[in-house]
């Protein structure tokens, strides 16, 4: 399967994403309006692209100004693509792939915080504990976007604030801010 990068330094490249349903590559219409949504907190950004998949929600992020992508994800065919991805758009230190399961590589010596952390879980395990450990790798006033299936009830996490919600048919899309620490 082709995807195409949206906007941006790389915009209009396409990348491969796995055929199947072990990963559900977010569609071009919410991507588009994510990136619409969080434009101006990207320049510069440290990101996380949990459940990555083909890479395309960060290296649509790399693209539009993300300093940084950190890709996590534990399909071995998913991994191989995306490796490949980050090599045919030349992206060298931008970005780095790891191929593990989130919650093992959250619960190993991770050291940093990021300013955005993208989780798209499969739909059909959305694996909300693993989730609710990522708040811990956000810095303070930073942004975890989580896509969640559209017919779902909005998805409580502690430690952050929903501070948006959208909704697009079959995927929807929470916007959580972690809070100040004063």
């Amino acid at each position: 399967m082709k995807l195409r990068l949206i906007a941006g330094r790389l915009g209009g490249r396409v990348i491969q994403a796995p055929d199947g349903f072990t990963t559900h590559p977010m569609s071009e219409r919410v991507r588009g309006s994510l990136f619409n949504i969080i434009g101006s907190e990207l320049l510069d950004a440290e990101v996380l692209d949990a459940f990555a998949g083909s890479g395309a929600v960060g290296l649509e992020a790399i693209s539009r100004g993300a300093r940084s992508v950190q890709f996590v994800d534990r399909d071995r065919v998913a991994s191989r693509m995306l490796a490949e991805n980050i090599e045919s758009l030349g992206l060298g230190e931008e970005a780095k792939s790891t191929r593990a399961s989130l919650s093992s590589w959250i619960d190993g010596d991770v050291d940093k915080t990021y300013d955005l952390i993208f989780a798209d879980p499969p739909y059909n395990d959305l694996q909300l504990s693993t989730v609710s450990k990522l708040v811990g790798l956000l810095k303070p006033n930073g942004l975890m976007i989580l896509s969640y299936p559209g017919r779902c009830e909005l998805p409580t996490v502690n430690g952050v604030v929903v501070v948006d919600n959208r909704s697009y048919g079959n995927a929807a899309l929470a916007f959580y801010r972690k809070k100040q620490i004063k």
